[in-house]
């Protein structure tokens, strides 16, 4: 029943702001609320604090005894839904495929079906020594990624 109720004012909040996104929700067995968010343009600490009051101030605390966790997903977090690849176009991702392999590159394409990441390598050449840089371009279909997360460069 407590669930059922924080997940409807959670739906709600999510309705009247339609650039964010739920990654994950849950309740622990103390009653402490966690949800984790995304958006289309990243998430603000405003966010977080819309959807925070938008489930406090609907429930009943003398009611039930509860704590409320509300967080974005994080630079380092995996991407999870097709959604999230649009605002990372540009940046650096890995991502390992279902039948592991690794591959690095620059996110340039994201569309209903997957993402294309493009790369430099180094290659033999053709004819006589040494070697020559090649782009390389890799389309990974969204069913085809086990795991994917941005690569932070400093």
């Amino acid at each position: 029943m407590f669930k059922e109720t924080v997940k409807e004012l959670l739906e709600k909040a999510l309705n009247e702001r339609q650039d964010l996104f739920l990654i994950d929700f849950d309740i622990l067995s103390d009653n402490t609320i966690r949800v984790v968010l995304d958006g289309d343009k990243g998430v603000l600490v405003e966010d977080c604090m819309f959807v925070s009051r938008a489930i406090e101030h609907n429930l009943d605390r003398d009611e039930q005894d509860f704590s409320l966790e509300v967080t974005s997903s994080g630079a380092t977090s995996p991407l999870v839904f097709p959604r999230q690849y649009n605002k990372h176009i540009g940046r650096n991702l890995e991502v390992k495929t279902n039948e592991g392999e690794t591959i690095e590159g620059q996110l340039t394409v994201t569309n209903e079906n997957g993402i294309v990441l493009k790369w430099k390598a180094r290659e033999p050449k053709p004819v006589g020594k040494g070697k020559v840089t090649v782009t390389k371009e890799a389309k990974i279909a969204f069913e085809e990624i086990k795991e994917a997360k941005v690569k932070i460069k400093f």
